[in-house]
This record gives C-alpha cells, structure tokens and sequence, in this order.
C-alpha cells in the first residue's frame, strides 16, 4: 500500500488515481472515511470523498 504525498489517499498505484501526484511507502496512520459529509475528521482533514487516507506521509 502506497500513500499520495498530497492528498494522502492510500492505493497500491504509484500514483494517485484521485490527484495524479506520486505516492510513497512510507507513510502512518490510517483514517478510513465513510461519511465525509458527516464526519468531522473529515472536515479537519479536508478530506471530500470516501476511502483510506494515511495521518503522515514522507
């Protein structure tokens, strides 16, 4: 598993399928986001669509 340096959306691609920039393997954290229009950490993350999302990546 792979994590986008920019929206930190978490794929096995080597770039992101939502916003096209590079991903990396080293990254921590892991958010799952269902509900965004509900969540509130959602909201903090800025995080507009449903799936897995790292907390850190480098």
């Amino acid at each position: 598993m792979k994590a986008c340096t920019v929206c930190k959306y978490i794929s096995d691609n080597d770039y992101c399928e939502r916003c096209g920039n590079p991903t990396s393997d080293n990254w921590s954290g892991l958010l799952i986001i269902i509900d965004p229009e509900n969540s509130e950490l959602a909201r903090e993350s800025n995080i507009k669509h449903p799936g897995c999302y790292c907390l850190r990546v480098r």
